[in-house]
């Protein structure tokens, strides 16, 4: 059997970061002010560090997807 409760917190792991980096997009986009004394530079690093937060979440979710559907099909 496979490991299923591995394969689950991998999962949630990979939606948690994505949660995560959406949702400093939407402050960062919705709430500029919410980053206070911050120069430019910093409002976009830290954009910059959002997205690719979620699209490294995006693509490992879709990376242990397509492992897991292999693994159940054998």
């Amino acid at each position: 059997m496979k490991n299923l409760k591995l394969y689950k917190m991998l999962k949630a792991e990979c939606k948690s970061q994505i949660a995560k980096a959406e949702l400093t997009l939407d402050l960062l986009l919705n709430n500029p002010a919410g980053i206070g004394d911050h120069s430019t530079d910093d409002f976009y690093k830290n954009a910059n560090e959002a997205l690719t937060m979620l699209t490294d979440g995006k693509d490992r979710l879709e990376t242990l997807e397509d492992w897991w559907k292999g693994q159940t099909n054998n």
